[in-house]
């Protein structure tokens, strides 16, 4: 009979990953943990007390930082496989997890469906060949190195392709290996993954190769099946059912998707709302049930197609996937850095990108061309973005996966911090209060289209008076709205006083808001 090895990558939500746990070892199975190394300690620490007493739980003893996009995702999950395998001699099967994902079917009919062919279930096809990649790069994710974390350090990323690209660094695939792609959530025998812990020990060559590729955990596993394992003992799928929309943003599933996901011919789902507090319950009791029958109708991509489309002729008998949740999620944090000198609110996040894990986006409701992922069009102009502010911002915590996100905001935007702060989301403030001198207040009015270039100095000096004023006034509509959570930078006050404010604003450690209080020339203008 099979029994299954859970490897379970997760970052957040200690509470859901004790409950998961629990779920999935009570019935004899077993689970490998491998929490992130950049999330919290004290998570972490909870979720080992919880757990420590199951022999059927082991934990990753070395723990990677996880990136979206990078080698360190796969390295985890090596480790944990590597730690799954020797913790649990009589596991037959290692499915690989995430903390978003809930089992949809019972232990049983898992058991089962996994008892009756002898295959490993991964989808693999081939890399050149197939149409998985919709959109972007796919030819460039292979040949040039990507060293550099595409969401935290978009600048460096970018530059080193192009000067590899402009140079003609290109670099060859292993010629012994067929590439193929396909979903990370794959469900792989014994010997199957003990073949690829021997093979990365023997070839470091292909280890070194895929370590410097963009998105490995596509690639590497898929790859390295079809490599090892014969045609006949490999299904190209995945037994984790997921969607994603035609805006590349994947399907969140709710309280009132239950029966959908038992009618699919799937064993897992991902990804699960935090929110979805009864959905997470029902399904956490359906896997320890016995005598469950499920009617497989599978039809949940196609129904999502269908309703999702109906807006494209006139026809609105689903919501647009905006409109599915408008908010941001209760275990997330939105930090708002406020400041009417952009200059030096773009200085501030770009030295947080440099010393934490926060994504971080500049003036996004105030400027055109601030750099953004495609979204699907919903991000393309300063209308749509305040039109969907919530959407936005909720696809943005998506796109990063990340629980927190630092956006700039000017102060004139009162409007859009009071929205934010009535979230369910935690929101917290950073109002960096700086000095303005004359050059740079006429600077302002003539951006803001108040005088041209060659207004008088009298007009200028009518003029400056009333600016201040109006600054002055921004900062107290500010104040007045007596938002939770506000905290303020002053440029009169020493980097040891601004690095508390900093320390509380991120949750990051002091000597870290040290360093990004010390950033040369802050405030200069």
């Amino acid at each position: 009979m099979a029994k299954i090895a859970f490897i379970l990558l997760c970052h957040k939500d200690p509470d859901a990953i004790i409950k998961q746990a629990q779920s999935l070892t009570a019935v004899g199975d077993y689970i490998a943990i491998h929490f992130d190394r950049r999330a919290s300690s004290v998570q972490y620490n909870k979720i080992r007390s919880a757990l420590t007493d199951n022999p059927n739980v082991v934990f990753v003893s070395n723990r990677v930082r996880c990136g979206w996009g990078e080698w360190s995702l796969v390295q985890a999950t090596l480790n944990a496989v590597h730690a799954a395998v020797e913790a649990f001699p009589r596991a037959t099967h290692f499915y690989m997890l995430s903390g978003d994902c809930m089992t949809i079917k019972s232990a049983e009919y898992t058991h089962d469906l996994l008892d009756r062919r002898d295959v490993d279930y991964i989808e693999s096809v081939d890399y050149f060949a197939s149409d998985w990649i919709k959109t972007g790069w796919k030819d460039e994710r292979l040949i040039y190195r990507h060293w550099f974390n595409e969401r935290t350090q978009k600048r460096r990323f970018y530059a080193m392709f192009e000067v590899q690209k402009r140079l003609g660094l290109t670099r060859n695939i292993p010629a012994d290996l067929e590439i193929m792609i396909g979903s990370q959530w794959w469900c792989l025998r014994r010997e199957t993954v003990q073949s690829i812990l021997e093979f990365c020990a023997r070839r470091r060559d292909v280890t070194r190769f895929f370590a410097a590729t963009w998105i490995p955990d596509e690639t590497f596993f898929q790859t390295l099946v079809r490599h090892l394992v014969p045609e006949p003992e490999i299904e190209s799928r995945t037994l984790t059912f997921l969607m994603f929309s035609d805006y590349g943003m994947p399907v969140t599933f709710y309280n009132d998707h239950y029966d959908l996901l038992l009618a699919q011919e799937y064993l897992f789902a991902r990804k699960i709302s935090p929110d979805a507090k009864e959905l997470k319950r029902r399904l956490g009791v359906l896997y320890a049930s016995e005598g469950q029958t499920f009617q497989i109708s599978d039809e949940g991509c196609s129904l999502f197609t269908y309703m999702t489309g109906r807006g494209r002729d006139g026809r609105r008998f689903g919501t647009r996937f905006w409109e599915a949740e408008n908010v941001l999620g209760r275990e997330r944090e939105l930090l708002l850095v406020i400041c009417k000198k952009w200059q030096v609110a773009k200085r501030l996040v770009e030295r947080i990108r440099q010393v934490s894990d926060v994504p971080c986006v500049d003036y996004l409701f105030n400027e055109e061309d601030t750099v953004l992922p495609n979204l699907g069009g919903i991000q393309s102009t300063v209308a749509k973005r305040h039109g969907h502010r919530r959407a936005l911002i909720r696809m943005l915590f998506e796109y990063y996966d990340s629980d927190q996100l630092v956006i700039c905001l000017d102060p004139a935007n009162v409007d859009l911090m009071d929205d934010f702060c009535r979230d369910r989301a935690k929101t917290r403030l950073l109002e960096v209060e700086c000095e303005f001198s004359d050059a740079f207040l006429i600077g302002h009015a003539m951006r803001a289209g108040l005088v041209g270039d060659h207004a008088s100095k009298e007009t200028l000096a009518r003029l400056l008076p009333t600016i201040r004023q109006d600054i002055t006034y921004e900062s107290n509509r500010i104040r007045d709205a007596a938002f939770d959570n506000h905290a303020r930078l002053r440029e009169t006050d020493p980097p040891e006083v601004n690095a508390q404010q900093i320390a509380g604003f991120l949750s990051v450690s002091q000597d870290k808001a040290m360093e990004i209080a010390q950033t040369d020339n802050l405030f200069a203008d």
